[in-house]
């Protein structure tokens, strides 16, 4: 799989035999930036196996309002909820970049056959529920500045790039999409990211975040 697939992800976890067959069991994908992958509420039975870029998974609100629930890149696996238990998408996947997937269909036939990842898989989907819970705590306890500082601290473990004077992030969102993850609104997203640049945490550009002190960052993120 190239790029390198993200730590973590779902596809880290498997052997080589085993990814290898996920790709004969499907075919190739590819979605132009923007463009959703799957959307909330249709039924299909297909999951992705993502091998390049990133997307956002997402959900609205009955008032409309976007809710970011994570952000995934290579190796991640989506889709899995709906393949397995036949209810409409209780997501919509968009891409944030160009990305490229191995499209399963028959995805229950292959745990079928390959019993260790069921097992894998029924673990991820466990870290999943974790991390939601983890997510609902951080909403009751945290002000917006330590959600803001979390996800992006977040980002750079992912994502982040040595540079001289701190660690580049280059962010595939917007600050609107930064508010739907963070569960604020925009205009508290940017008071959050101005009191992070005064501190001298941050330096932000056109979708992209410089972090001066990952550490200082880390601490107003508790």
């Amino acid at each position: 799989m190239s790029p390198t697939p993200e730590p973590g992800e779902f596809v880290t976890l498997l052997t080589a035999d085993e990814v290898a067959a996920m790709h004969a069991a499907g075919r190739p994908r590819r979605w132009d930036r923007g463009a959703a992958v799957c959307t909330e509420g249709d039924v299909a039975d297909w999951v992705l196996l993502l091998t390049s870029g990133r997307v956002k998974v997402s959900s609205h609100t009955a008032t409309g309002t976007e809710v970011v629930l994570a952000v995934r890149g290579p190796g991640a696996l989506l889709g899995e909820f709906a393949a397995l238990d036949g209810l409409p998408r209780s997501a919509t996947v968009t891409a944030l970049e160009p990305v490229e997937g191995i499209a399963i269909r028959d995805f229950p036939g292959y745990l079928q056959e390959h019993g260790r990842v069921a097992v894998l898989l029924m673990r991820m989907l466990i870290g999943k529920m974790r991390d939601s819970d983890r997510k609902r705590i951080e909403y009751g306890a945290f002000d917006t500045t330590g959600r803001v500082a979390t996800r992006l601290v977040e980002l750079a473990e992912r994502y982040g790039e040595p540079v001289n004077g701190g660690v580049r992030v280059t962010l595939p969102l917007s600050q609107d999409e930064l508010a739907g993850w963070t569960g604020a609104s925009r205009e508290a997203v940017s008071k959050a990211l101005r009191s992070l640049r005064d501190r001298g945490l941050i330096e932000t550009g056109r979708r992209r975040v410089i972090i001066h002190d990952l550490e200082g960052l880390r601490k107003r993120a508790r």
